[in-house]
Parts: C-alpha cells; structure tokens; sequence
C-alpha cells in the first residue's frame, strides 16, 4: 500500500503501517492509550504472538496476530500496543479479525504445528500462562465475564535483534529442483520474489532462513551467494523499514556444511538460544583457585563420620546428592539428603552468580553437556564424589523403621562420602540377602534406604501420586566417532526409585520451611490440574478398548490407570497408556509463592500441596535460590535484598521456565538429530544403524472424510513418533472405510466387498524406518508394513515412497 514515508517526506511504498514517532509514543504510554511490554512470538510463527503488559500488579497476556499487527516487531522486543475494542476481544460472541483457532493454539501447543516422525514429546506444550506466570483473559464485566485482550503494535521501544540468527539460504535454484520435483516449499516462493541481481554485477539479494520459526526471513546483500548455499550460516539482523516485506540483515559467520554432526548441533544451540559460549573472564575471576583446600568453617556442621554415600548414573561427574541412612540409638534411625553446597561458592550477584541465573540450567544433549557452572564447580569442588571432603546442605530426619517421621533439621554442613555408587551396584546391595549383610555399612545403609522408600512410595501412591512413563531412549555411541551404533530402552532398578522418593521428601520438607518463613517470596513449582478437554481425545480412545479414564482427582486417575494395565493382555499398552496421559498434561512451572493462591500451590502429578526444587543446584539455577531461600529461614545467612522483590522474583521464574523449556527441547532435537543419523546407516551412522522393521502402536488414526487416510504411531523400540500416510488411497475410495467413532480406518475389496484390512487405536503395525535425502534436508520416513491389506505392494523404491512422514534436520 501507499502510505507517508517515516521520515514523513515523499509517498513510498510500505508494506506495514509506521510506528508512531517517539513523541507520540511517550505521550500515548503516559495516557494509556497504549502500553508497554514484551512481544513474545509462538514457537510456530513470527506472525503470531503475546504481549505481556502491566495491569496493576498483574500481567496480561495481549494476543497479536498477523503480519499487519505485529507490524515489524520480532520476538523479545519491547513494544508499545494499542488494545482493540472489547468487540474484537476473544471469548465474546464477536471477536471478527482474530482467527480464534490460532490463538486457541497458542493457548494449547504453543509449539512446532508440524506432525513429522521424529522423537516422542513427554508432556504438552506450556500455555503462556505456565511458562511467564501471565493472565490470558480478564473480566469485562461485573458478572466476570472473561475475554482475552487483542491488540496490534504501534512501536518499537527497543529492539531485541540477535547478533546470531542460526539457518540457511534458499535460492532460486532451490525453487527450480523443487519445479522438477513437481513440489513447492513456501521458503521457495519468497525466495523467488526477492532473491536478485544488483546493477554492480558483484553483490545480490539472498533470503536466509533461520531454522528457528519465531524468526521471520531476512534479506542479506552479500558478495558470496555460491559460497554460502548449502551451508548452516549465522546472520545479524540490521533494521526493518515500513517500506521492506523482511528484515534487512547481514552475514556474520559459516558454522560448516549443512547435515553434518557437528554443524547441525551447533544449530540446535542457537536454535533454542541455549548459552554455549565459554565463561568469560569475570566468572572465572569469581572461582576458588585451583589448589583451594576444603576445610570444616565455624558454623558448619561436621558430618564426616556420617557413612554418605550417593547413588547416580554410570560415568555422572556433576553429583548434587548423597544419602545416608544410620540406626540411632533409640531404634530410629537418621537419614539424611546431603546436596552439594553451591552458594559457599557462588555469591548473590556476583558476575558468576548473574551468569548462572541467565543460564538457569545445565543443558544435556546426546554427546555433550553444557554447564550452568564453570567445570571447577560442577565437576569437582561442587561434585559430591566419593573420598573427599565436600560442603553440602543437609537434611536430617529422625524416621522410625515403619517411616513416621519424628523430627527434621537442616544445616550447612561437610560431609566425607565413602562411596560414589551406580544405580546397577546399589541395587545388587539392595538384592543381596539379609543375613549377608549385618556388618557391612553400605549395605545396611542402601536397604534401610530402600525399605523406607518403598512406604514412602507407598503412601504417596495413596494419597494420589502419579506413576507416569516417558518414551525416552538412549544412544550407544561409538567411542572415537561419537555416532549412535545402538538405540537401547533406559534400564530402571528399584534404586533409582529409592533416590527419587528421598529426592521428592526433600524437596517438599524444604518447600514446607521456606514458605513458614517467606510466605510470598518463596520459589515454588507448581503442576496444575489438567484440563478435562486436553484428556477427551484420550478418554474416547480408551474406551475403544473398554477401559475407563477418570480424572477428577490425581487419586482417581491413579487408580484408572492402573485398572486400564491390568485391562490390557499387550504388556506395553499399560506403558503406552501412561505415557499418552502425560502428555494430556501441561509440565510443571516455577513460580513466586506470592503470586498465587495457596490453593494454586499444588502439585498434581506428585499428589503435594507444595514443591520447590532443592536437590539440583549444580545443574538448576531454582536451586540455588531455595538454598539462599532455606540459608536465611535457619538464620544461618541473611536473605538476598534481590530476592525479596516479588517483581524480581516474577521475571526470574519466567526466565526459568523458558531456559528449562529450551534446554528440554534442545535435548530432543540432539536425540533427533542422531536418530536420523542412525537410520542414515553406513554414509553417516556407524555399523548397526541403517533401515530397520519394527513393531509401533496406532496412537491416531484419520477419519475426516475426504482427507488423506493416514494413522499417527509410537515405535517404542526407538522412541519414535510419526504418521504413516496411505498415499496409494485416495481420500474419496469408496472402498476405504472410516470409523471416528472407533478410531478406525477399513479397507475392502471392491469385488467382493470383503474388508481386507483394518487399523484400529491401540493396534500393533509393522512399519520399516527410513531416512529419505532431498536438497539439504534429511526426512525420517515411515512405511507401513503390516496389516498387508493396507500396506502399499506397488515397490515404490526409496526416492518415490507414498506413505511417509518427514522430520527436517
């Protein structure tokens, strides 16, 4: 369209409306008829988005959507907007202009729209409200009736570009393959248009893709269009003029060859802004020096005599915990969780203290971690291992045999652990007999352990504690390559149970003291209830199989899961059952205790009215302010003055939140990444990768009419998710039959009308697993096998296959 220019000369073309000019901006935030806050955009578009804006001591999440009304403003940046009238509002009978189910998928997904094969989630994705602690809908009336604020941006207050936007070019003769593969990608088209020559014969317009989707296209002008094309690239975005479909940018570094290992994890990190940059000069300024002695301090408490052992995975060198357990000379017995004290040596604001609040938490990938503390810390002075002297916190209960606890106390304390056990060496102490073991003390201490776990475990079951699953597999990785040579199910011992029952005791006693003394400036986790409309699909299915899903209660959908297992004669349905409820559930979110209701505390999945995380602050920067929380409610240091700010406290969870969420996401994009480098075989995997035929279970199945019949499954050998699409199927054969009621797609024969194959929810397939190579793209596919009467018998070879489902590396 035609519209002033910015600068207010000559009439120029303008693809977005002018932000208001800074006068008018001031004016308009001091009379409120605009506000300030963060633009945030969801995880699928740059087009769509929230910004949180002050209203009073609350914040209000206002939805903005569409390139129009986002106007220019790219994720992070703070923004002025201008509120709708409360007609275009969402959740009234009139909301015209907002594409409601947009929005509804930013309240439900918040994440990536694609449904390609690739690693099973574990939970759904967090709502705005879970992960900024923000309001989605405010009362417009007296009678409570509530909408959700729209709006549209008007200006820019500060930019928020990125010196490093991870991605690649798309060029035109990217858009020409594709013409010959008869299929256009929408990346082809904007290249298309704005890819060109300059009059110099030297440099041309090239449109880079980030493969982060909250980050819009963005124009470079560069002399070395050959030279990039193919390669993972980082850019700088420089401005974006009213008069520019896309940012203007400029090309800052080439991280290496696209599809590659090392490039493509490199791009995972910048895809999820996960900080990978060594620590700079005034962290490491803030560390012991290398030959700092641990020696008992006044104050202390000296438990070195104390038998402490800790108990990990194979090959764990940043360990939080230690436990032990001792018989006292009443007949109780003392048990303690000891956890590594990191705030001796990470002083509140300092520079390392800073860093390790951005950071927020320690970010594990197939095969590498990246520390939210330097390594002198995580892995040594900080690392509860075995034969040495380490501070700790500590938490000592005097418990009877039976697990009635009788007392608790805490102290900051050194301890002297005399064994750093594995999960595997704890449980072959739990396992030996009893009359082997009286005059051995890491035994007696493991199985009193493991006894009071068990009534732990149990009472917590009753009380409505949640025993969930999680897809999750591990890579066997070649010792010098580093490349996946086997793909193995995570082993459980009863051990690893015992340190998660005295982990969560932990954790709740904490969460109990600190909150006596802070009431409102308390670092909390909270897991809302689900909402009954995420369970409805999963309700439908389970009925298919006769069995009933009540979630009314934690106790109640406890006990139906465990009547569905005994339901099923296929073992793995009572997994995959579990594993499908999780995901009808939100994950839990940190929070500040004063912005909440008491009632809002609570812990669903764990069955608590309170949570905080205390066992973690080597890897958990929520850790390390429960510590300082729990420090100053003993009197043992004064409270930090930063964190007795609730607007502090409020920015500090959020930012939590979402380095949790990211580090999360970018560990299954690691595993996804050597995934797809397994099932590449012998040109990128090692031996013992390549295709493979195996067992998956129907989670979904299509049964809209006129679509394209296709079904969603889990393999569970590989912890993968993907459709399978019957292409050779039109959407419109007569013969095909659909069934949403029972979750089913029937396929007859057209002579004899006979049904000569049938997919059902819950149904074990056969499917083989591929990897399919096109442009600099790798796509995980997956073909149907059994039921034959549904898999495709044309031989389609590997560069035609109909029945796919891809996940771009």
């Amino acid at each position: 369209k035609r519209a002033s220019g910015e600068d207010g000369d000559a009439s120029v073309e303008t693809y977005y409306t002018p932000h208001v000019d800074s006068s008018a901006l001031s004016h308009g935030l001091q009379t409120n008829r605009y506000y300030q806050g963060v633009y945030r955009s969801n995880r699928d578009s740059y087009n769509d988005g929230y910004v949180s804006i002050r209203q009073g001591d609350d914040r209000v999440a206002v939805v903005v959507q569409g390139s129009s009304d986002v106007n220019r403003a790219v994720d992070g940046d703070i923004v002025a907007v201008e509120l709708f009238s409360l007609d275009k509002w969402l959740g009234g009978e009139e909301s015209s202009g907002v594409d409601r189910s947009k929005v509804e998928k930013l309240k439900q997904k918040g994440g990536n729209d694609n449904d390609g094969a690739g690693i099973a989630a574990d939970t759904a994705e967090p709502t705005v409200k879970d992960i900024d602690n923000i309001t989605e809908e405010v009362a417009v009336d007296e009678a409570g009736d509530l909408r959700r604020p729209t709006g549209k941006v008007v200006g820019i207050i500060r930019r928020n570009f990125h010196k490093n936007y991870c991605g690649s070019l798309c060029t035109i003769d990217d858009a020409a393959a594709d013409a010959e593969e008869k299929s256009t990608h929408p990346h082809d088209i904007i290249a298309a248009k704005h890819e060109r020559e300059h009059p110099d014969g030297i440099t041309s317009t090239v449109v880079f893709f980030s493969v982060d989707p909250r980050v819009p296209p963005i124009l470079l002008r560069t002399t070395q269009r050959e030279r990039l094309v193919g390669m993972r690239i980082l850019v700088s975005m420089d401005s974006w003029p009213a008069d520019s479909e896309y940012p203007l940018g400029h090309y800052v570094k080439t991280l290496g060859v696209t599809g590659t290992k090392d490039t493509e994890t490199q791009v995972l990190l910048q895809e999820f802004r996960i900080p990978c940059e060594p620590f700079p000069a005034k962290v490491l300024a803030c560390l012991p020096p290398l030959d700092y002695k641990i020696e008992l301090e006044p104050g202390r408490a000296d438990l070195r005599h104390i038998p402490v052992l800790s108990i990990d995975p194979p090959g764990c060198k940043d360990i939080d915990d230690a436990l032990h357990c001792t018989e006292l000379p009443n007949g109780n017995w003392q048990v303690g969780v000891h956890i590594a004290d990191v705030t001796h040596y990470v002083e509140a604001g300092s520079a390392i203290d800073l860093e390790a609040a951005n950071r927020s938490t320690s970010t594990y990938l197939v095969n590498k971690r990246l520390d939210m503390l330097p390594s002198l810390l995580t892995t040594d002075l900080c690392s509860l291992k075995g034969n040495v002297d380490r501070f700790a916190f500590s938490v000592l209960w005097e418990v009877t045999p039976d697990a009635d606890i009788v007392d608790v106390e805490f102290k900051k304390s050194i301890i002297h652990s005399i064994a750093a056990l594995t999960y595997q060496q704890a449980q072959s102490l739990i396992d030996k007999p009893d009359e082997d073991c009286k005059d051995d003390i890491q035994v007696g201490a493991v199985k009193r352990l493991a006894s009071l776990a068990r009534k732990f475990r149990a009472r917590r079951i009753n009380a409505g504690a949640l025993t969930l699953a999680s897809p999750e597999v591990k890579f066997v990785l070649d010792s010098e390559s580093l490349n996946p040579t086997d793909v193995q199910a995570y082993t459980l011992f009863e051990a690893n149970a015992v340190v998660e029952e005295f982990m969560l005791l932990a954790n709740v006693t904490v969460a109990k003291k600190i909150l006596r003394h802070y009431p409102t400036l308390s670092i909390l986790r909270r897991h809302p209830a689900p909402n009954r409309s995420m369970f409805d699909s999963l309700m439908r299915k389970a009925k298919t199989q006769g069995v009933s899903i009540c979630i009314d209660d934690s106790k109640k959908l406890a006990d139906s899961l465990d009547e569905a297992g005994r339901t099923f004669k296929d073992p793995y349905l009572d997994q995959l059952l579990r594993i499908l409820s999780t995901r009808c559930m939100s994950p839990a979110q940190y929070f500040c205790s004063g912005e909440y209701q008491a009632k809002d505390w609570h812990h669903y999945g764990l069955a608590a009215p309170v949570y905080t995380h205390f066992t973690s602050p080597i890897r958990r920067y929520a850790d390390v302010c429960v510590h300082r929380l729990l420090a100053a409610a003993i009197g043992v240091s004064p409270l930090p003055v930063f964190l007795s700010s609730k607007s502090y406290l409020h920015d500090l969870a959020a930012n939590m939140n979402r380095r949790h969420r990211a580090a999360q996401l970018a560990g299954r994009a690691s595993v996804q990444l050597h995934t797809l480098i397994f099932f590449s075989g012998g040109e990128d995997g090692d031996e013992g990768g390549g295709t493979k035929e195996e067992d998956a279970y129907v989670l979904d199945v299509e049964t809209a009419e006129n679509t394209e019949p296709s079904f969603t499954v889990m393999v569970p050998r590989y912890g993968i998710e993907g459709r399978v699409r019957l292409s050779h199927i039109a959407g419109d054969d007569e013969c095909l039959l659909r069934d949403p009621d029972k979750f089913r797609l029937s396929y007859k024969d057209a002579k004899s009308g006979k049904v000569v194959g049938s997919v059902t929810v819950f149904d074990k397939v056969r499917v083989k697993i591929w990897v399919r190579k096109s442009r600099d793209r790798k796509e995980l596919v997956l073909d149907l096998l059994e039921p034959k009467g549904f898999a495709d018998s044309s031989g389609n070879d590997n560069g035609k296959r109909t029945k796919k489902q891809t996940i771009k590396q």
